[in-house]
């Protein structure tokens, strides 16, 4: 195995990982020789720690929910105290509540951030506290990669899905900021919006092709990029967003200035704004907004919804 794609003697956490494409992560990491951290809030959890160690690698169970913070901590702890270190974070741990917006309960909305956004959050905060005692202490950068799980959802503001959108449009902001925080200490963070049929999308995803033996929805093709993602040759890749699914991965542009508005005085009047803007926008086709709607053109896999 290339050196620079093995992960052997490297420790990763992954979370949500008793099924779909968070068991595929953690295999797929287990492949390349790391050591898994599985996490989940269920028995789950055990079931692939042993299919890992079955199939010869090493692997711990913890089974805890990411929404409470002091998990985030817990989850560190193990790693370190199993395997004498943590190098690689894949925040993986979501649910769906899906409702359109006048239907969105303040559970609906609660349940979906907490899991979602506070739960990669917390478990990102612990891991970047252990990387930054750990440069501290070593006198240089350290070995740290974190993944996360955004969606497409957030790229398109899908109508029915408003909670779930604005989470993963969180999470996308958090990577740019453990992007940007924890470089000077040797972390790399970035973001995958997969789109992947697990038992969360299987109402979305029908059956999919089998191009190269794979179904072009199935998870281990997006957990084959998470563990490259993973492994020190990603070292020039942070702060980025990529869609993964089927035989493509498509890294995404940082939004840019379309059109700029100048008042001719220096200060706007009402009515200057309604003569620049209310002239620009006249006319306008009703997809052209700050949604990304140009990656549905991407579709292979018969389905443009995440």
């Amino acid at each position: 195995m290339d050196a620079d794609l093995s992960l052997e003697g490297r420790t990763a956490v992954v979370t949500g990982a008793g099924a779909g494409l968070g068991r595929a992560e953690a295999l797929a990491l287990a492949a390349r020789g790391a050591n898994v951290v599985v996490n989940d809030v269920g028995p789950a959890a055990d079931d692939v720690a042993a299919e890992i160690e079955k199939a010869g690698g090493r692997a711990l169970a913890v089974k805890a929910d990411v929404g409470d913070w002091s998990t985030g901590d817990a989850l560190v702890s193990a790693a370190v105290e199993a395997y004498g270190s943590l190098d690689v974070v894949v925040n993986n741990a979501g649910i769906l509540r899906d409702r359109m917006l006048f239907n969105l309960s303040e559970a609906d909305w609660d349940d979906v951030v907490r899991v979602h956004l506070k739960g990669h959050a917390a478990v990102s905060r612990a891991a970047a506290a252990h990387w930054r005692a750990a440069s501290k202490a070593a006198g240089g950068p350290v070995y740290g990669r974190v993944i996360n799980t955004a969606s497409e959802a957030f790229l398109f503001g899908s109508p029915g899905q408003p909670n779930y959108a604005a989470a993963k449009a969180g999470i996308t902001a958090l990577t740019l900021s453990t992007a940007a925080g924890l470089a000077r200490y040797g972390v790399r963070a970035n973001a995958i919006c997969p789109r992947a049929r697990t038992a969360m999308t299987e109402a979305t995803f029908t059956e999919g092709t089998s191009p190269g033996g794979l179904d072009a929805l199935a998870p281990e093709r997006v957990g084959t990029f998470v563990a490259y993602l993973a492994s020190p040759a990603a070292e020039n890749i942070s702060g980025q967003v990529f869609v993964v699914y089927g035989d493509m991965v498509a890294l995404m542009a940082a939004p840019t200035v379309e059109q700029t508005f100048r008042a001719e005085s220096g200060v706007f009047s009402v009515e200057e704004l309604g003569e620049q803007l209310g002239t620009y926008f006249e006319g306008r086709e009703p997809h052209r907004t700050f949604a990304a709607y140009s990656v549905a053109a991407l579709d292979t896999t018969g389905t443009s919804k995440s």
